[in-house]
């Protein structure tokens, strides 16, 4: 039977009409999943499902937040591919939050990404009752293994000698620093975790350290973010993102089979490390399963102390040493002080720092311009709540942004210069500024600060005190950088000239 026109009209205006119907539905649906609630933040206006994503660069998002709080205020809300983000900036305002309102947003989000590799595991992603237990055992145990004290020190004393070896053998030649300082830095936290350190040439090692720079890289990409918002699509869809599952699979396998050797002769009255003492600790919770010990949240909770005991901290130091390179005649003051007060036979020790007040003021302002973490880890609200005049309903992502607070005009003197005089006095003394927020604030604050710190001082101290960081001949440094989860140096070389 022949096909009429008027029936071909029929059948194309019933498909148009079907998809227009869908597009209708699927924009209906989509506004009132993604409508802002009442007295909410305000916020730049959004485009149905990809949010505020076409007003932002990924490598300067921190930038243009503070682009946006010029106009909206140091209170507003974003949309990223998923759901609303209340940003906070400004010293005032994030410490108010973070510290006068902790209880109010000391959970994490339910992100997609963050559910589908870890789930609620571990310390960094877990909430409520299992994520106290989990972040009190964690200090505890690492202030039993020595952390802040001299025990703990020798170990780090004892990296500080295999990093100087290392860098020796390059014999003065251009280097990338970034690899032996993530194999020292990453050497500290797997003793006290695992119990052993790593040769810098182990393949395994290094397979691991490379592993969790591309995830930094990965999770913080646009496809990480794309993955937030369509989850069901991008679990099938092909692309970089889908390596990010591989990843976190080579990690775990890693973790789990650590765990299984220290089962074999882990002994209750002689634990060696976080592992055994956690295996340990199993036994007495036995009868309390939402605490969470038990050996799938121990694979995470190991993870997240590996991961960041690796990555920000070693990221802080290549920004260390850039900064450097960039700027010799801080480094001979910083070397010209070390020399005065350690001198060259021993190395810096821990109780030279109040001694090192110049040294000191380096390191914190390395941290204050590295600005390692931009956005701080992402917090949700426990509870229905308010932040000034607004109204933040319960589960909300909020988010300090820590580029405001550490560049903060109303702080600093000189917000956007690199200045060691930020944390010294009229004397030339010390001085702690309560805008120093890296390592953030409130309830979830780094638990691994202390450590941070003392690295910090002990690895940068002592390498300048054995060597003077030149860049290669006829190479001007650049302070350009990559914006992944973390906000690290491009990769550079650099020079190490014995003293």
């Amino acid at each position: 039977m022949a096909v009429t026109p008027l029936f071909q009209l029929l059948q194309w205006v019933d498909v148009t009409s079907a998809v227009l119907f869908s597009c209708v539905f699927l924009l209906l649906v989509e506004y009132l999943w993604n409508k802002a609630p009442r007295n909410f933040p305000p916020g730049p206006p959004t485009l149905p499902f990809i949010g505020n994503i076409h007003r932002f660069s990924i490598g300067k998002f921190h930038i243009q937040l503070g682009e946006c709080a010029e106009k909206y205020g140091n209170i507003f809300n974003i949309q990223i591919f998923g759901p609303r983000l209340v940003v906070l900036n400004g010293y005032k305002l994030v410490k108010k939050v973070y510290v006068d309102q902790g209880n109010d947003y000391a959970d994490r989000p339910n992100v997609p990404m963050l559910r589908d590799t870890v789930g609620d595991k571990g310390v960094v992603a877990s909430n409520g009752y299992a994520w106290k237990q989990q972040r009190r055992f964690a200090l505890s145990t690492l202030r039993n293994f020595g952390l802040g004290k001299k025990s703990l020190e020798s170990s780090i004393h004892l990296e500080c000698r295999y990093l100087a070896e290392a860098i020796s053998n390059e014999q003065g030649k251009p280097y990338d620093p970034r690899l032996l300082l993530n194999c020292a830095v990453s050497n500290v936290i797997c003793v006290l975790v695992f119990g052993e350190r790593f040769e810098y040439s182990d393949s395994e090692f290094q397979i691991l350290l490379n592993t969790i720079n591309q995830l930094v890289l990965l999770e913080g990409s646009v496809l990480g973010h794309l993955y937030n918002t369509f989850p069901r699509l991008m679990r099938i869809a092909p692309g970089p993102h889908q390596k990010i599952f591989t990843l976190w699979d080579r990690m775990v396998k890693f973790s789990h089979r650590k765990i299984a050797e220290h089962k074999v002769d882990c002994d209750p009255a002689n634990p060696r490390d976080y592992i055994d003492c956690f295996l340990i600790e199993m036994e007495k919770w036995k009868d309390d399963k939402a605490a969470g010990f038990d050996i799938e949240n121990l694979c995470f909770c190991t993870l997240d102390l590996f991961f960041a005991g690796t990555e920000t901290t070693a990221t802080t130091l290549t920004w260390g040493l850039l900064y450097m390179i960039k700027y010799p005649e801080i480094q001979a003051k910083v070397q010209a002080e070390i020399d005065q007060v350690v001198g060259s036979a021993r190395q810096p020790s821990v109780t030279d720092r109040d001694n090192l007040p110049y040294t000191n003021a380096v390191i914190h302002e390395i941290q204050r311009m590295g600005n390692i973490l931009p956005l701080n880890v992402v917090r949700a609200a426990t509870k229905d709540t308010q932040i000034e005049e607004y109204s933040i309903p319960k589960g909300t992502m909020v988010a300090g942004n820590l580029t405001s607070v550490l560049f903060d005009k109303t702080e600093w003197e000189t917000p956007d210069s690199f200045n060691p005089g930020h944390f010294l006095d009229s004397n030339g003394n010390f001085r702690k500024r309560e805008a120093f927020m890296p390592f953030s604030a409130g309830k979830r604050v780094c638990l691994g600060e202390q450590l941070a710190r003392m690295e910090l001082f002990l690895f940068f101290s002592s390498l300048l005190q054995r060597f003077t960081f030149k860049p290669p001949e006829g190479v001007e440094p650049s302070l350009d950088y990559i914006l992944g989860a973390t906000h690290s140096p491009k990769p550079y070389k650099l020079c190490a000239v014995p003293r």
